[in-house]
């Protein structure tokens, strides 16, 4: 019988002081998180041999759980070194690449887009003790194909994009588009596209069993004459099915059943790498993608409306791109006339770093909530850079 590769795929994202505010607030969701994150890699210890999980770090967590404060703070509930230590363990894990302050990439400056995924690798390098990561995760999975030679120039080889926006160039049947790579071509950049099975990842948000997973892909695989990859992503800290302390009753206590099947030869279904899935059997068929973004409970991902919708969101938005506009602009005078000015260059990087979190995709994900932390960062950005243009003059 012919293999079935199951690519899984986890999110984690916290925005920038959000746990340590939990902390503050004495909440016991921030052991949640934690804990949830912590279960990782303390269930698939023993579990190399089989276990193969793709996961996004957003910066903002990265910088969360390096931090000495906070992991003396959370100590007696989560060992955020060790924790750190055990993601660096490629026969489990592979890193994906993402965004620093994990914006939808799309809605922002073009400009900043870059310093996001730069800063991203920056912290991921050191952390994870490697020089490169072959796969990125667009934030929110948004993305368009104009993002597509910037992948290429960090040196990215596939993306994953959500199935509702990959439409076909060449002639090629709906299970093939779904469960096999594509080539996806921008300017004179191209990228490797692996599609998440949308249907298949709410499944895996919500909570399913052994047997139906392995019947269900069965079934969606049944006419595909080359090797299937199906992958499923989710966010991996977030919901009742990820929290649940239970082994019986959580996401890796379905995980772990799989792996039981897999190892007892019982289904065709094998946990794999996608870089491996790549090397083996390589991409076919070229696709164009429709921007979007994945889907949340209460919206299809189209247009990015979910982050849109509003005047205040749109707003707030435009505000981002015309700070951009302005920083970008006082960075390059500085450069030519001023280079060796320290105290100017770390103003501007301020102002950088604000405008960076200010496009944090969670100020816009809860529909106007959480507006006034963007524009609370812009005001913030504007005192340094306006400090910063009275330097240049």
């Amino acid at each position: 019988m012919q293999g079935i590769h199951h690519a899984l795929v986890l999110n984690l994202h916290q925005p920038a002081g959000n746990l340590q505010q939990l902390l503050d607030q004495g909440s016991w969701e921030a052991a949640e998180i934690l804990q949830a994150m912590d279960r990782i890699p303390r269930s698939l210890w023993g579990q190399e041999d089989l276990a193969r999980v793709h996961l996004a770090f957003s910066g903002t967590l990265l910088e969360t759980l390096a931090d000495p404060d906070f992991q003396a703070r959370v100590y007696g509930t989560v060992d955020c070194g060790s924790l750190l230590w055990h993601f660096q363990n490629e026969a489990l894990f592979r890193i994906l690449g993402t965004g620093y302050y994990h914006p939808v990439l799309p809605l922002i400056p073009a400009a900043d887009r870059d310093e996001h995924l730069a800063r991203w690798q920056g912290i991921a390098r050191h952390l994870f003790w490697r020089n490169g990561f072959q796969g990125f995760w667009p934030p929110e999975m948004g993305f368009g194909m104009e993002l597509i030679p910037l992948l290429k120039r960090l040196g990215y080889r596939y993306v994953l994009v959500d199935s509702e926006h990959v439409e076909a160039l060449s002639p090629m049947p709906w299970h093939e588009l779904r469960y096999r790579p594509h080539i996806a071509r921008y300017a004179d950049a191209e990228i490797v596209v692996v599609v998440r099975d949308r249907d298949l990842s709410n499944a895996q948000e919500s909570g399913m069993d052994a047997d139906w997973f392995v019947r269900e892909v069965r079934q969606r695989t049944r006419h595909c004459d080359f090797p299937p990859l199906v992958t499923t992503a989710t966010d991996g800290d977030n919901g009742g099915w990820f929290r649940n302390p239970q082994p019986r009753a959580n996401f890796w206590g379905f995980y772990l059943e799989l792996l039981e099947r897999v190892r007892q030869g019982a289904t065709p279904l094998r946990p794999a790498f996608i870089d491996d899935y790549l090397d083996r059997y390589g991409a076919a068929g070229e696709v164009s993608l429709s921007a979007g973004a994945w889907n949340t409970g209460w919206h299809h991902g189209h247009g990015f409306v979910q982050w849109t919708g509003s005047q205040a969101q749109r707003d707030a938005l435009a505000r981002v791109a015309t700070t951009s506009r302005a920083i970008h602009d006082a960075r390059w005078r500085a450069g030519e006339i001023r280079s060796d000015d320290g105290m100017l260059h770390r103003q501007l990087e301020d102002a950088m770093w604000h405008l960076l979190r200010a496009e944090t995709s969670c100020n816009y994900f809860w529909g106007e909530a959480w507006v006034g932390r963007a524009h609370a960062d812009l005001d913030a950005s504007w005192i340094s850079l306006e400090s910063a243009r009275r330097r240049l003059n």
